[in-house]
């Protein structure tokens, strides 16, 4: 069956579905908002969890990284399975993994069964997050309603970023840091029985299997690349080293099995499009520049500037919540700008916002911080509206979920990267606040300067044809 054949098997299974445009939105919305909630959570309660669980000296990097590492190895994965055996599908399973290491986690004994259960809400929201908006497209694909899944899909993941600190930052006030988790499970449960009747199934690829020795390469891969990293931000370095040789091989392997195999994850061909091309950069910068940065943030206002995890939690919603307004009114650039205009003036913005953030001096207050963070959130929702645009927009209609995983995936490895580069180049004795203070400086430079590179890639694969200024 050819592609258009296939997208019409797809519309006339959501018109017999009785599928609902705003139905389909609202709960890809919600799954979004719960998955981002639970990834930010942690931010605002680490240390009550280390706490409450005895944790070990360095438990913690393992708390706040292991979601963001359940969801950087599957992503791509469950994009691609979910495009050769039905969307829904996998979209259900998620949820139901998602409410399963939400239950782990709530009940959670010792520190490692706690960072067990946030790698399988990793995987599980990995399953809903890589095809939402796959779902959404499969009951309306214009460009109008892919440019508001897009803004209402960013909206979302930044108001869930915002959130996640508040929430559980008050609740641990009242001693109830577990309650989270057990209304994160019921929310999983919930998504997962709605998804029956909100979405339908899409069609599959006849004949099409699932690539298991590219799925198994890339997962051990980019496991063994975020051990590293993780471990390289606590000082194993000998742990490190061997799990980076190991990412090496294994990421070498996947790709020659792409080039090799006759069912491969990711079409190659893919990569000869500038659109495509400039999302996956895009997707990456933001993980290193903003999300970096950000992810550091909170440790940084608590141990530099004063500031309660309570208190941090509102400054970060400050980025986070007005990135979830801008990205719900940026849908109205799409009929003025392409997808990788809107994503280069995104970068460009964000990377203003974060340079905005330097400058402080002993003595400076959180005010100081406020116009930088109002810029780069403005900028993020900007940037994310366009992200969850370009997913869809630059691969076909039947490979959407694999291309929102690979977007994810790349947003997701790049934050890695980059958290360890600022956490190493920010590093100063507890003491020294004038140290600590010039060190948020550099990194706050550092992430602004890679975002504005960033936008001036994304420009020049603009001019890259095939795939130029699509989206």
């Amino acid at each position: 069956m050819n592609r258009l054949g296939l997208r019409e098997t797809t519309n006339r299974r959501a018109e017999g579905a009785g599928g609902s445009f705003l139905a389909a939105l609202v709960l890809t919305s919600l799954s979004t908002f719960g998955a981002m909630l639970a990834y930010s959570g942690p931010l605002g309660n680490a240390a009550t969890v280390v706490a409450a669980l005895a944790a070990p000296q360095g438990a913690t990097m393992w708390i706040l990284s292991s979601m963001s590492t359940g969801l950087a190895v599957s992503l791509l994965t469950a994009g691609a399975l979910a495009d050769q055996s039905g969307r829904r599908r996998i979209f259900e399973l998620g949820a139901y993994v998602f409410a399963a290491g939400s239950v782990v986690c709530a009940t959670a004994a010792t520190a490692t069964q706690f960072v067990i259960g946030r790698l399988v809400e990793g995987v599980g929201a990995a399953g809903v997050i890589a095809t939402g908006l796959g779902l959404v497209a499969a009951v309306n694909s214009d460009a109008r309603a892919r440019s508001a899944s897009a803004s209402w899909w960013g909206a979302s993941m930044g108001l869930g970023i915002a959130l996640g600190p508040l929430l559980t930052g008050l609740l641990d006030l009242v001693d109830l840091w577990r309650a989270p988790y057990w209304l994160l499970a019921a929310v999983g449960v919930g998504i997962a029985i709605a998804a029956r009747w909100c979405f339908p199934e899409t069609a599959v690829i006849p004949g099409r299997r699932l690539d298991l020795l590219g799925a198994a390469l890339m997962t051990g891969g980019l496991g063994l690349l975020l051990v590293a990293l993780i471990e390289a931000r606590q000082g194993g370095l000998a742990t490190a080293l061997i799990c980076a040789g190991g990412a090496v091989v294994a990421l070498v392997a996947f790709a020659v099995s792409q080039l090799r195999g006759r069912s491969s994850m990711v079409e190659l061909a893919l990569f000869r499009r500038g659109d495509f091309v400039a999302a996956t950069l895009a997707a990456t910068v933001t993980g290193a520049g903003v999300i970096a940065l950000m992810s550091f943030a909170c440790t940084f206002l608590v141990t530099s500037m004063g500031l309660s995890t309570l208190g941090a939690g509102a400054a970060l919603g400050v980025w986070s919540g007005t990135s979830a307004v801008s990205a719900v009114l940026s849908r109205r650039l799409a009929a003025r700008l392409t997808g990788t205009a809107q994503l280069a003036i995104g970068l460009a913005a964000t990377g203003a916002g974060l340079l905005l953030l330097t400058g402080l001096e002993t003595g400076s207050t959180i005010g100081r911080l406020m116009p930088g963070l109002l810029v780069a959130g403005v900028a993020t929702g900007v940037l994310n509206a366009a992200l969850g645009r370009q997913a869809t927009a630059t691969v076909p209609p039947d490979q959407a979920a694999m291309g929102v995983g690979m977007n994810n995936t790349t947003r997701y490895v790049g934050a890695s990267i980059g958290v360890t580069v600022v956490g190493v180049l920010a590093s100063a004795p507890h003491d020294d606040i004038a140290t600590q203070l010039s060190g948020w400086n550099h990194v706050a430079t550092l992430t602004g300067i890679v975002s504005l590179a960033g936008a001036a890639a994304v420009l020049a694969l603009s001019r890259y044809a095939p795939g130029r200024g699509q989206g």
